[in-house]
This record gives C-alpha cells, structure tokens and sequence, in this order.
C-alpha cells in the first residue's frame, strides 16, 4: 500500500479527533455510557493530549499518514541527541495490518541506526501493536501503570556518519 506523510495543520482536527475516537472504541465499547457520554469523554480526552503533545513535542514533527490523498493516520516523531521518539503511531482500523507502520518503524530504524542513536516508544499494556514492535526489535525497557517504554537499539558496527 503506497502512502506519503505530509505535516498535520489546523483544517485536520476533524480527521484526528476521528483516529483518536477509534483508536478508543474497543475500551469504550466495555462502559455502559450512552453515545453522548462517549463523545464528551473522547472530546476531553483528546484535547487533553493535544495540549500534553503541544506543550512536551510541540518542537518535534507531527505527519499524517496520507493514502491516495485521503488521511489514514498519524505519524508524530520527536528527534533528540540521543534518541528518536515516536511520540504517536495511530492508523484508522482498516489500514491497520497493512505493514503501513512497519515500513514507518523500520525507515526510522534505519535513519536512526545511521546516527547511532535508539528509537523509543511508549506503549499501552493491551496495544495490539506490542507483537509488532517486539518483531521489530523494541524490547520492554520500563514498565508502568498504564504504558510500557519499549526500545530499540542501533546496532554498534554501524556508526554515525
């Protein structure tokens, strides 16, 4: 599946808000709320994270994942001295399993083994994605609550130009 990244703007809210409602669906499928309820609690949840990511990554690249000039996904990434962040990796339900994040993850392994420098994801305990990242080579780093930090490292033979 061929697909481009092209940086997020303000006229995209729609589209986000969206990819964050499904990438919250199956949780909130379990709570007895009405549909209004879900809507209110997404709405507040998502601006939530928009101002944590504005006010921690506002700095760092913001991308949406773009197939066939239709926004599928998001693609958010924070370059540091030391490390490369994937800050976010969300894809609408039915782009998911089509190597659309792998091909993602591995070109920014790629750059990052090039600067000899590790690439860092948190993680939800029950992201579905963990079985990718552990194909990829992330390993479970630090644990908490609710998210896992999951790295990857450059390998040590290949050194920054």
């Amino acid at each position: 599946m061929s697909f481009s990244l092209r940086p997020v703007d303000a006229v995209d809210l729609p589209f986000l808000f969206q990819l964050y409602a499904s990438t919250r669906a199956e949780e909130l499928a379990q709570i007895p709320w009405d549909a209004a309820q879900k809507q209110a609690f997404l709405q507040m949840q998502f601006d939530a994270q928009r101002r944590h990511y504005s006010s921690c990554f506002g700095g760092d690249r913001h991308d949406l994942i773009v197939c066939e000039g239709h926004p599928v996904g998001r693609f958010y990434v924070g370059r540091w001295s030391a490390e490369i962040r994937v800050i976010d990796i969300s894809l609408l339900p039915e782009y998911r399993g089509h190597r659309i994040g792998a091909k993602l993850l591995t070109d920014l392994q790629l750059e990052a083994n090039l600067q000899s420098k590790r690439v860092s994801i948190h993680v939800g305990k029950f992201n579905r994605a963990r079985h990718l990242y552990n194909r990829l080579g992330f390993v479970l780093a630090s644990s908490g609550e609710v998210h896992d930090l999951m790295i990857w490292e450059p390998d040590p033979r290949v050194r920054a130009a």
